[in-house]
């Protein structure tokens, strides 16, 4: 079996048995065409099936000279994944990554936005550009119900349930969650909609998508990030910052003013509780005055 054979079923196998969403499948696939480009540029033709555990440690222990130790650990998770599926398939009797050990790396925690930072983006963007009330639609949906930029720019018009306060998102694997919107979320949606938005000539296949770009089509990932980068340059914001930081935002400030973690779970669509504990550790400052409020002793 080539490589390209069985990275090809393992995609197939990703997309279709683990319903992961297209970002996913194609990181997954990056950690085994780094291994591919490695033994082809050291010349060493040996296939997926009969690949020793030398070769795969040897590899790990070059590529550690360039990435760092979380990179690393990535790609070791990568690579352990694709030979579990080769040993699921009966391609393998054994996983070569079984005894390589992954760099130990504490949890990284997420970068975020004060509320003050937040309104000076917001308010930096030019109203008076044909995009920007798009623009501000667009900040105010991510940082106010706290979506992934993935899922922002598939949100469409018929996932919006504007009269009983939710949206419909659909997240990674292709799963469904409601997300309650506000008031003053609703309020910007809607100026872009009936006063910007209904003035374009629309891409027929992009109809039901909410947010568009000049030419009536859906919106890139890329997109956003440009958006986000040019506006924290124009506030001279010393922080580097993406859609997702609007996301960490979101979620830190809900559990600061009190609000419950396992609703934050819900609306943040992460599948595990402990996804969203590391929320707990972004600012302590609450837990002393929720102990001195709650506990019986005080």
């Amino acid at each position: 079996m080539t490589w390209e054979t069985a990275l090809n079923n393992y995609q197939h196998y990703l997309k279709i048995e683990r319903a992961l969403a297209t970002n996913s499948v194609e990181n997954y696939s990056l950690d085994v065409l780094k291994l591919m480009r490695y033994l082809q540029d050291n010349a060493m033709t040996v296939s997926p099936v009969l690949i020793h555990q030398d070769q795969v440690k040897q590899f790990i222990y070059d590529i550690a000279k360039v990435v760092n130790e979380r990179t690393q650990a990535r790609i070791i998770s990568g690579l352990k994944s694709f030979f579990n599926y080769l040993v699921f398939e009966d391609l393998r009797a054994d996983n070569p990554t079984d005894l390589i050990e992954a760099p130990k790396i504490g949890r990284k925690l997420p970068d975020t936005l004060s509320t003050k930072e937040i309104d000076k983006l917001i308010a930096a963007i030019d109203l008076s550009h044909p995009q920007g009330e798009r623009n501000r639609a667009i900040l105010e949906t991510l940082y106010g119900c706290g979506l992934r930029v993935s899922e922002l720019v598939n949100l469409k018009l018929s996932d919006c349930y504007f009269d009983e306060d939710f949206i419909q998102v659909t997240g990674k694997g292709d799963k469904q969650r409601f997300v309650p919107i506000s008031d003053l979320n609703k309020k910007f949606i809607t100026i872009y909609t009936d006063q910007v938005r209904i003035h374009q000539t629309i891409a027929p296949e992009h109809s039901d998508i909410l947010f568009l770009n000049r030419r009536g089509k859906q919106l890139t990932r890329a997109m956003i990030f440009t958006l986000i980068k040019q506006l924290a340059t124009k506030i001279g914001l010393n922080k580097v910052i993406s859609p997702h930081t609007f996301r960490h935002s979101f979620a830190t400030h809900l559990l600061e003013n009190g609000a419950d973690l396992r609703a934050i779970q819900q609306m943040l669509g992460h599948e595990s509780i402990t996804t969203t504990e590391v929320y707990m550790h972004v600012d302590r400052t609450h837990l002393s005055a929720t102990l001195e409020k709650y506990h019986p002793r005080n």
